[in-house]
């Protein structure tokens, strides 16, 4: 019998693994405008489109109980669903919650999931309409879809950004990054102590970035109220350098973007040189900002800086000219996504 060699995932990555099993995908449908390869996928609705996204975390991978607060995660589970419906510059409306619940989950500790997950629903004006609920053997399971709605021609896309189009991100990265590193390191260090007191004092803010991230809708809401519009945007989840990837893969484009321009928090840099790590690595390969990255037309310039909201880190280029951090020497270096896709 004729052996069949077999590829391991991480061969190919998070983002290899879902272009290679979509890639076989067919579209029935005329009113299937976007299946996948964005933030959601987007469907006809007459005048309207329907955008549609889902997002699972997996405790044990992207969440650990013994420091992350039920109230906080359901906050934040919300804001991840809604989060790729706002990067499409659409109006989230709706989600559905579906959980994968262990033996040792109790009801109250349910009751806590919820209540975090209603005052973020509150917050960004959607409604938890649904779900299901199932037995797990590995902990809680957590799978969110949103549902939002959009003028077709409002709709952005990843794929827009053109030549000289300004690239603009809407606050600082690696805080939620060092956040998580802050809260394993008291893990580890207060492993076997009795009432073990960490010490968080002067990193709250990192804190609240991995625990409680918040949607940037005053900023979308701003750039709608001066009439500016993206060419394309993504929701800032898998890293800087990897989510502008995405978007110069999307747009057939290059893009270099300068190291003095991107934002690091005072607590991320202080923080990171504590424990010996680069804060621009956290930056651009981090993940977990879920901040906005996206470009506009170079004419919008002003606008864009006048608003106070937003970080101008670059522009679009040739594709051909890669993707290139430039270093306050003027060095370019190619920008890579990190090895590890989550």
């Amino acid at each position: 019998m004729k052996s069949t060699k077999s590829t391991e995932i991480a061969q190919l990555g998070e983002f290899g693994l879902i272009e290679r099993l979509t890639s076989r995908l067919g579209k029935r449908n005329e009113t299937t405008l976007v299946a996948s390869g964005d933030d959601a996928a987007v469907i006809e609705i007459g005048d309207e489109v329907l955008l549609m996204t889902t997002d699972m975390m997996t405790e044990g991978i992207d969440f650990d109980l013994s420091y992350f607060p039920l109230k906080h995660l359901g906050y934040k589970v919300i804001v991840r669903g809604v989060n790729d419906i706002l990067a499409m510059n659409a109006k989230p409306q709706q989600v559905t919650v579906a959980l994968g619940v262990s033996s040792k989950i109790s009801v109250e500790v349910l009751d806590a999931l919820y209540e975090g997950m209603e005052l973020a629903a509150a917050e960004l004006g959607v409604d938890i309409v649904g779900g299901d609920t199932t037995a797990s053997m590995n902990g809680l399971v957590i799978t969110i879809s949103a549902v939002g709605r959009a003028k077709r021609e409002e709709v952005v896309y990843r794929s827009g950004a053109r030549e000289h189009d300004l690239i603009c991100i809407t606050s600082n990265l690696g805080a939620a990054y060092m956040g998580l590193h802050l809260l394993e390191r008291e893990k580890r260090v207060l492993k076997d102590v009795d009432n073990p007191q960490p010490k968080f004092e002067g990193y709250e803010y990192l804190l609240e970035r991995y625990l409680k991230p918040r949607a940037r809708m005053n900023v979308l809401k701003a750039l709608a109220d001066e009439g500016i519009r993206p060419t394309s945007m993504i929701d800032l989840s898998d890293g800087l350098a990897s989510d502008l990837r995405q978007i110069c893969n999307a747009s057939k484009c290059g893009a270099r973007i300068y190291l003095e321009r991107i934002p690091i928090a005072r607590q991320t840099s202080e923080l990171a040189e504590e424990m010996h790590i680069d804060p621009v690595i956290a930056a651009l390969n981090g993940g977990e900002d879920h901040e906005f990255l996206f470009t506009v037309p170079l004419d919008m310039r002003e606008k864009v800086a006048a608003l106070g909201l937003v970080d101008i880190i670059g522009h679009i280029t040739r594709e051909e000219a890669g993707v290139i951090l430039v270093t306050p020497d003027g060095e370019g270096i190619a920008l890579k996504a990190q090895a590890f896709d989550r």
